[in-house]
């Protein structure tokens, strides 16, 4: 816990990962004259309310001087404790209308979803004896988040008055479909969330829920924030930085290599978004792994991940689908 500018504090919130903090979750508590402003939660464990709940007594607070969360996007990391943080407050919760939408299908009736990503890693190419572990491993993470239902529907181009802050929401998906960083234009403060962090790769993934091109979304969101005057980024993992310019052209770089390492295998010829993830290395929390190495929801995330560059590529004429036996099919351009 610190107070990185006055007035906003970071508070420190443990991931049920073993053996790494880059999991863990950075939450904002920012003071008003009427109650403080608190962005993401952190996960629905007893270990991330004890911490958040030592965090808030050192600086003074009760639960019930909360008066507004703002959730940067619904990944059970950040939205995992907004349930039981509204049963201990009179906070009103914020998020994207986008994710207000999908809360129900994502955490409560999850039948829908599931039967859909079945479907999806099947078509894709993942094995009949590995596909019940992957289309399931999301339910792991699904008993440390508390949904609720926001009061408050972000759209992005809001300001949150909070104090002396005055917060502008910017809409970023990418990471998510209603991811939403703050900034605030007078102090040069960007909240980050998940879309900007120091040294990890956000996952960008194509899937049921992401939207036609996240991959594009993503990459055009960094246009929008490199527009901004920002000196100092506070991001939902690891520290906060300075130097925008430079993150952003090593997030570029990064999908830029990765693009070319899916382009070289797909010249070997035709095969699945599952193979063509077989065949390059991934970053999980800032170590790079082969597909055998991950865990299954690394793994399906990893499926995720090639699509979000596939697909586009077949756009750009750089790539071409086909079908075989329903299973879905990438070469490189007059490559079969």
């Amino acid at each position: 816990m610190m107070e990185i500018v006055p007035g906003i504090h970071q508070l420190k919130l443990p991931a049920p990962v073993p053996n790494t903090t880059l999991a863990d979750v950075n939450a904002y508590l920012i003071q008003g004259q009427n109650g403080w402003l608190l962005v993401d939660t952190g996960w629905d464990t007893r270990q991330a309310f004890a911490a958040l709940e030592s965090q808030l007594g050192k600086i003074g607070v009760g639960f019930d001087s909360l008066s507004q969360i703002i959730i940067t996007h619904f990944h059970p990391d950040h939205f995992g404790l907004a349930g039981k943080l509204k049963q201990l407050s009179n906070a009103k919760v914020a998020l994207h209308q986008l994710e207000k939408d999908f809360i129900d299908s994502r955490y409560v009736n999850m039948d829908t979803l599931l039967a859909e990503m079945a479907g999806w890693l099947h078509l894709h190419g993942v094995p009949d004896e590995e596909l019940p572990r992957l289309q399931k491993a999301s339910l792991e993470v699904r008993k440390y988040v508390l949904p609720i239902s926001p009061e408050i529907t972000l759209q992005g181009g809001e300001t949150i008055a909070h104090g002396p802050f005055n917060f502008e929401v910017v809409w970023t998906p990418g990471h998510s479909p209603g991811h939403v960083c703050l900034y605030e234009s007078k102090r040069r403060i960007l909240l980050s969330g998940d879309h900007l962090l120091p040294t990890i790769f956000p996952n960008v993934g194509l899937h049921p829920q992401s939207g036609k091109d996240p991959l594009h979304n993503y990459l055009h969101s960094l246009k929008v924030i490199e527009k901004l005057n920002v000196d100092l980024v506070l991001p939902a993992h690891e520290y906060a930085f300075t130097n925008v310019t430079q993150r952003i052209k090593e997030l570029r770089h990064h999908h830029e290599e990765r693009k070319a390492a899916i382009i070289k295998v797909l010249k070997e010829g035709a095969q699945t978004a599952y193979e063509v993830s077989l065949k390059i290395p991934w970053i999980v929390n800032g170590v790079t792994l082969s597909f055998e190495q991950l865990l299954p929801l690394d793994k399906r995330l990893a499926v995720m991940s090639a699509l979000a560059h596939l697909e586009p590529l077949c756009d750009e004429g750089k790539a071409q689908r086909s079908r075989r036996n329903g299973i879905q099919l990438y070469s490189a351009t007059g490559v079969k």
